[in-house]
This record gives structure tokens, C-alpha cells and sequence, in this order.
């Protein structure tokens, strides 16, 4: 298996090379030159395997260049810490059934990519004999699974970017808590946008990147992409577990576009799902784009701040992988598109809505405060169970999509301890934390302050990356 960019200008990379690069050479993303495909018989043959042994199947699909045996070792470490199922579901009102990914050292979706992207990057850079400097952007979790999952490794170093004043305080306790020597968290002044329009500016500096070994762990590196479809594998088998070949639907909560990109990869790979929803908050650039087909992304001073933060964004890296297969997976065409991004801040693909829903099964919606407040009160009153208000999101939305005799999955994607104020608001609940938690809360904070400066970033990753 060998990728290529949306762009069309890198030449085809091994998983292993890949992984190691982040954004492609060209700017583009990183795509499979070919989708693999899995067929009913081999689902079938899969009911019967743990998380690890399915990760090992799905990923080898993708990371051909690593040994079997390799892989396996890695899968099982990865997903050593969680409880035994990994991602247990559970029923919750109006036939809904919640997919738990939160139960990772981070307590949100993101572990179950990053611990299994830092087995592959340790063992990628092992076999080149190199460091990795990662550069990332977080809107509140990617950044601590990533420092949790890369911590303490001797070949890696994070430099990791968040918005100032943009996080719970749980979310920013977890990153700037950490004193790892590797680990360097940022503090930019501005929203999200702005920490991910620093990363692509550096990464696109070829020069820079190739002196200071910069790489990426946010979700336009590939490996995360491909981690994560392994969950909807593990989803619909343990949905479908009862028999018969069954179609279902998934719900995303989805900001930055790269969690339900491995549901659409999924459904190419011949899983049968019938609709992905995408879940969006009041920074609903996406379901803009799924309602019309014409995606205007916001400027930093119109992304509002939520209390579902980590969708609190307005240019979604992913959507460029969307893009590259709804064009026909023609580079000039990808390129035309962001052309006019930049000259006229939108691109117009409404001539090919009909295809969002009949082709790639996707449909959207959103979700405001008042909605997260309503959807975590019912799910408390009818289910007695407490969800994020991120996953309330996507609760509220899958409900306007539910079909008779199709199971509707919704991706719970963090624990409600992460936003103790907004379940507060909502149900009068004062949620418990163990000692850990608490002493992770009143931990000395480590963190560096920073404008949004590219230049000032430079000079920050000069003076503290390895070599």
C-alpha cells in the first residue's frame, strides 16, 4: 500500500514514511493510492477477535510495510490500559446506542488513535534511526492524548499550540499539568484556526521542516485516520453481533472533519453503514457545507466559543481529503478549490449536493447550548447516564436521523468529567474525581505564552527541538 496527496505533487510514500511526514511535501493531505476493501466473509471471520487482533487486521490492510508480528506487538500495547472490551457500547433512550471511546488514559476519543500513533512513530523512527519533532494544534483533546500517549519517548518531542483561554479547565490541567522534557505546550493568542494555520505554514516551509525533523500527530496525519476506522469495524460487529448482514448508521460529533472521515473511509472499505451524520456545534461551517455544498470557513474573530470547545472550529484540514474523492481524486481539481479559497474564501460544490447523500451517505445538523443542555438533561432523566456535552451533540443530532430498522451508533467522544461547568448547568450534578484527577487539577501548570507569530514560533522550535 502507498500514498499520495490530494494534491498530486509527492511521490508515493510507504505507512511508515507517511506517518513520519504529516502534511504531504506538496501541502496536501496524505490518501491511500488505493481504498482496500474487506468483504462480508472476512467481517464474519472478525466477530470473534479482541480490539487489538482487529486493529492488527484493519491497520495491516494499510501499513503493509510493517511485519504482522510488529504490528500485533504494538496493537496490544496500544490498547494495553483500557478496560478489556475497549469500546464497550451501551443503550441509551430512543433506541440510541452510545460507542465508548473515552475510556483511554485522557478520557476522550482521541487516546484510541494516539496510543497506537505512539507504538508506530517510536518504532518508525527506531528503524530510521531519527527524531520527530511533532508540531500540533489542538482545540482541547488531540493535544493531551497526544502529550499522553508520546511522553517521556527519547526520539520525540511535542510542541503543541492552543488557544488561549479557548479550554476547560480540565482540558488545560491535562496538557500543562505534564513536565515532561519533551513536552512543550504553547498558548497562542486566538482561537483554534489560528494554531492550525501556524502548524500548516511551518510544516509548508519544506526547508524548515526537513532542518528541525517536524512532524504532525493532529488528525492530517494518516495514521490517526486509519486507527480510528478500525472502531466502526469493532462498532458494527458488536451491533451486528446478533447476526444477518445489517446496515447502520453512525452519528459524529465532528469539528475538524477527521472522525467521521474514518467512518467515510469505513463505508468505502465496504462497511455497511447506511448514513454518517455529522454532528456540528454553533461553528457549523460543516453542516453548512453538507446543507448546500458551499463551504465559507470563518475568520478567527467569527468562531464563537462554546461549551463543546473542541468543535470550536471554522476550517476543517479534513474536509480536503472529502473533497479529493468527491472530484474523482483529480489533484487540478483540489487545487482549482482552494484556489478559490483563498481568493474569494469559499468554494462552491452545490452542483454535487444530490451526491452527499446518495453516494457517500452523508448528512449533517447542529446542536447549540440550549440543545446540549436539553439532550444531557433527557439522557440523565431517561437513561440515568451522563454524557459530554460533545456527545450531547451528537445525540441531539442523530434523533433527527433515526430510521426504522436501522440501528443508529452515536460516537460518545470524551467523558462528562472533562466539563464539569456545562453538566453542572445542565443537571444540578456535581460530578466525583478520584485522587488522580485531583491532583492533576491543582498540579502546577506548564505552559509558554505566544502571540500569533509565526516567527516567534520558529524561534521557540530552534531553540528547544532534538536533533
Amino acid at each position: 500500500m502507498q500514498y499520495i496527496s490530494t494534491r498530486g505533487g509527492m511521490q508515493p510514500l510507504p505507512y511508515c514514511e507517511t506517518l513520519l511526514e504529516g502534511l504531504a511535501t506538496d501541502g496536501g493531505l496524505a490518501v491511500p493510492e488505493t481504498m482496500p476493501t474487506v468483504d462480508g466473509e472476512t467481517l464474519e471471520r472478525w466477530r470473534a477477535l479482541t480490539y487489538p487482533q482487529l486493529a492488527t487486521e484493519v491497520l495491516g490492510l494499510f501499513a503493509t510495510d510493517i511485519p504482522r508480528a510488529d504490528l500485533a506487538r504494538m496493537t496490544e500495547a496500544a490498547y494495553a490500559s483500557f478496560p478489556e472490551s475497549v469500546v464497550p457500547l451501551r443503550e441509551i433512550d430512543g433506541g440510541l446506542t452510545l460507542v465508548g471511546l473515552s475510556e483511554g488514559p485522557t478520557l476522550a476519543f482521541k487516546d484510541m488513535a494516539m496510543q497506537f500513533l505512539g507504538q508506530v512513530v517510536e518504532y518508525a523512527l527506531e528503524r530510521k534511526g531519527s527524531v520527530l519533532n511533532i508540531l500540533g494544534a489542538t482545540s482541547g483533546d488531540t493535544g493531551s492524548a497526544a502529550e499522553h500517549a508520546l511522553r517521556g519517548k527519547e526520539r520525540i518531542s511535542v510542541f503543541m499550540l492552543s488557544p488561549q483561554g479557548r479550554m476547560s479547565a480540565f482540558q488545560r490541567a491535562q496538557m500543562f499539568s505534564l513536565d515532561d522534557e519533551n513536552v512543550h505546550n504553547i498558548a497562542v493568542d486566538g482561537v483554534f484556526d489560528d494554531c492550525q494555520n501556524l502548524v500548516k505554514e511551518l510544516a509548508g516551509d519544506l526547508d524548515f521542516k526537513r532542518t528541525q525533523h517536524l512532524g504532525a500527530v493532529n488528525s492530517i496525519n494518516l495514521a490517526r485516520i486509519t486507527a480510528q476506522v478500525v472502531y466502526y469495524f469493532w462498532a458494527w460487529l458488536r451491533a451486528t453481533d446478533a447476526g444477518g448482514w445489517t446496515e447502520l448508521s453512525f452519528t459524529v460529533p465532528s469539528g475538524n472533519f477527521g472522525n467521521i472521515l474514518s467512518g467515510f473511509y469505513a463505508k468505502q472499505m465496504g462497511l455497511p453503514i447506511r448514513r454518517l451524520v455529522l454532528a456540528a456545534n454553533e461553528n457549523n461551517v460543516l453542516d453548512e457545507f453538507f446543507r448546500t455544498g458551499i463551504y465559507r470557513p470563518r475568520s478567527a474573530a467569527q468562531t464563537l466559543a462554546t461549551s463543546s470547545p473542541s468543535m470550536d472550529i471554522s476550517k476543517a484540514s479534513n474536509l480536503e481529503r472529502f473533497i479529493f474523492e468527491l472530484v474523482g481524486r483529480d489533484p487540478s481539481r483540489v487545487l482549482a478549490a482552494w484556489r478559490d479559497l483563498d481568493e474569494q474564501g469559499y468554494f462552491d460544490f452545490s452542483a454535487e449536493l444530490p451526491r452527499f447523500v446518495d453516494e457517500f451517505g452523508i448528512v449533517s445538523g447542529t446542536s447549540t447550548h440550549a440543545d446540549r443542555l436539553a439532550t444531557i438533561r433527557s439522557v440523565h432523566e431517561t437513561a440515568d447516564d451522563v454524557i459530554d456535552p460533545h456527545t450531547a451533540d451528537g445525540v441531539k443530532v442523530a434523533r433527527e436521523y433515526v430510521e426504522s430498522g436501522v440501528p443508529m451508533l452515536v460516537l460518545e467522544t470524551a467523558k462528562p468529567e472533562k466539563f464539569a461547568e456545562t453538566i453542572r448547568e445542565a443537571i444540578g450534578v456535581e460530578l466525583d474525581y478520584s485522587s488522580d484527577l485531583r491532583a492533576m487539577l491543582d498540579a502546577p501548570q506548564h505552559v509558554t505564552e505566544m502571540a500569533d507569530d509565526a516567527a516567534a514560533l520558529r524561534a521557540f522550535i530552534e531553540e528547544h527541538a532534538l536533533r
